[in-house]
């Protein structure tokens, strides 16, 4: 029988509706209370690793996951070579350099990125960060033409660009370079640029659209370690130090992981090895950020997501979109301090306006219940953060949502879009704006961003319905959950959570371990925080188990559990962690589902 088609325990509707399946195969330890035998541990990391895609010929590559093993030569994208030329130019002849970024978490990291390089090879480059609200996503002609007045002959796009055609004609129109530095999708006409660096551009090659999962801050590292190549080789460190690209790699890590790119290969390494270095702190803004997040730990790969990354992008969504990357390049701890405090009351006032247009657009989502992709939009709501509420939505509801901010003056709605995965949003945009549905749009598979005419959302509703419609159905056919093994109470210990841990860092396309944990009787369950449920609850082999459902306490999970007969055995279902609040370590679990065991 399939791995994948074994049902776990039999359960084939748990209380949040769905069929739990193993995912690669049973590592059913729910007979022992500890991790048992030497080899064990590596035995659990070598079923997740092969789980996940790995061959088992590759397995030590992936165990340790280096640069080294993973770093594809800079010279498979295309343009790549034509790009650290040019800016290896601008650098041995003092040109005068401007990057131009976005203003989310990829876009900011990626700017930081290129200006510290720049640094470190002793050019001052400037940064541009456009507002979200006056001139909206991607390179405006008129701010690339003005930087070319003041003195700018190179311009690098990072995290934007690859769609910017009537802007980079404008700036070609005035003499001045533009480098495109991005990761979204492609039309099949490039802008006219000096370079193009892009995996997912259309004529792409077979290495380099094999990385099309990098966030635009690993392409600005591929161009980094292209560009300190090119200078190598024109002797430019004769008589000076090569920067320390491995120090990058923290930004690459914080980037990548809140863009929501894809933790597989050479994405996995270099997280893997980021993670290491922002332990060190060497980044003087990158520290204050962890201060103020509050963690007295190293970060982990869930922190970026969680906690560093909302920070940054609070600056671009209800702030200063400039803060981030101020952040991220100062070397004045003071101004670091003061930054990072800033960007956290930026990121209180985010969520306050965050939930008040989440209850609005849920509001609407009854009404679309027969859709597939779901196209919510309201007036005054607003656009810096439509796509966490989109995010939200397509979590609660399993299918695509689309969130549009309506402006009354301009006839117009900035929207936002999140999807699950089998259906590429992305795509679907690109091809709406081209069949004249929309102003503007584009994006990658699962998030995309468009401008609208007011007028034509019901029109662009029904276009993505019937595009994704069956897209959408194949996706949600297999509602199921994949399991990775199985524990009694007494089994979920600090020390499972270490040997699961290392077969991380774990996000999207690189799963966390999902662990059932039973037979269990519920001790408490009652309800904390913002609607989130808790419970304490035991097994037979006398282990205790505390977990927490997030938000969680209005659906039909959660209030099963809060209404469980006493004494009525369930299995849970979650990610293992480690809880440090204590006076020593336990393991605790992060539920996702639970189902009755008798």
């Amino acid at each position: 029988m399939n791995a994948l088609s074994a049902s776990v325990f039999g359960i084939e509707r748990s209380l949040s509706g769905k069929a739990w399946r193993w995912r690669g195969g049973n590592m059913d330890l729910s007979g022992s209370s500890l991790l048992g035998p030497a080899g064990l541990e590596d035995d659990i990391v070598g079923q997740l690793l092969m789980s996940r895609g790995v061959p088992r010929e590759d397995l030590a590559r992936h165990r340790a996951p280096s640069l080294r093993a993973f770093l594809p030569d800079p010279s498979e994208f295309r343009d790549m070579d034509a790009a650290a030329e040019r800016l290896a130019e601008a650098v041995m002849t003092r040109e005068q350099v401007t990057v131009y970024g976005d203003y989310d978490v990829d876009g900011a990291t990626s700017a930081a990125l290129l200006i510290r390089l720049l640094r470190a090879l002793g050019h001052d480059a400037r940064y541009y960060i456009p507002d979200r609200l006056l001139e909206g996503y991607g390179p405006s002609g008129p701010a690339l033409v003005r930087l070319a007045q003041e003195g700018s002959s190179l311009i690098v796009t990072v995290d934007c660009g690859a769609m910017a055609h009537e802007a980079l004609a404008m700036a070609h129109d005035v003499g001045v370079d533009v480098i495109v530095v991005d990761h979204h999708k492609c039309a099949p006409e490039l802008p006219r640029a000096a370079a193009l660096v892009n995996p997912n551009r259309l004529d792409e090659g077979i290495v380099a659209s094999a990385h099309g999962h990098l966030a635009a801050v690993g392409v600005s590292f591929l161009l980094a370690v292209a560009t300190v190549r090119t200078l190598r080789k024109r002797g430019w460190f004769a008589e000076r130090p090569e920067p320390d690209l491995f120090a990058l790699l923290d930004l690459v890590a914080l980037g990548t992981v809140a863009d929501v790119a894809a933790l597989h290969g050479l994405n996995r390494a270099m997280v893997a090895q980021g993670l290491k270095v922002m332990a060190h702190r060497q980044n003087i803004g990158m520290s204050a950020l962890i201060d103020a997040s509050r963690l007295s730990r190293p970060p982990s790969c869930s922190d970026l997501g969680f906690a560093l990354g909302p920070r940054i992008n609070a600056g671009g969504r209800v702030g200063e979109s400039t803060l981030g990357v101020r952040l991220l390049t100062t070397d004045d701890p003071a101004e670091a301090q003061e930054i990072a405090a800033q960007l956290s009351r930026l990121n209180d006032d985010r969520r306050a306006i965050e939930q008040a247009v989440q209850e609005a657009a849920e509001a609407q989502i009854e009404r679309q219940h027969n859709r597939s992709v779901l196209v919510l939009s309201g007036r005054g709501w607003h656009p810096g953060v439509i796509g966490i509420v989109a995010g939200r939505i397509k979590e609660k509801t399993g299918k695509p949502a689309l969130v549009i901010a309506l402006d009354e003056e301009t006839g117009q709605g900035k929207g936002s879009g999140r999807s699950i995965s089998g259906v590429d949003l992305g795509a679907a945009i690109i091809a709406a704006r081209e069949e004249g549905l929309l102003v503007a749009g584009g994006g990658h598979a699962m998030a995309a961003g468009l401008t609208i005419a007011t007028d034509r959302l019901s029109a662009l509703a029904d276009w993505l319905d019937a595009r994704l419609a069956r897209d959408v159905t194949a996706a949600m056919g297999g509602r199921s959950l994949l399991v990775d093994l199985a524990v009694a109470p007494g089994g979920l210990t600090p020390d499972l959570v270490t040997t699961l841990d290392a077969a991380g860092p774990f996000g999207m396309g690189w799963p966390g371990p999902k662990v059932a944990v039973g037979p269990v009787r519920l001790l408490k369950a009652d309800i904390v925080g913002n609607d989130h449920v808790r419970l304490i609850a035991t097994g037979p082999d006398g282990g205790r188990v505390k977990a927490i459902a997030f938000r969680a306490s209005e659906t039909d999970m959660g209030q099963a559990l809060l209404h469980t007969e006493q004494g009525r055995q369930l299995w849970l279902l979650g990610r293992a962690k480690i809880d440090d609040w204590g006076a020593r370590p336990q393991a605790e679990l992060l539920l996702d589902d639970a189902a009755w065991a008798d």
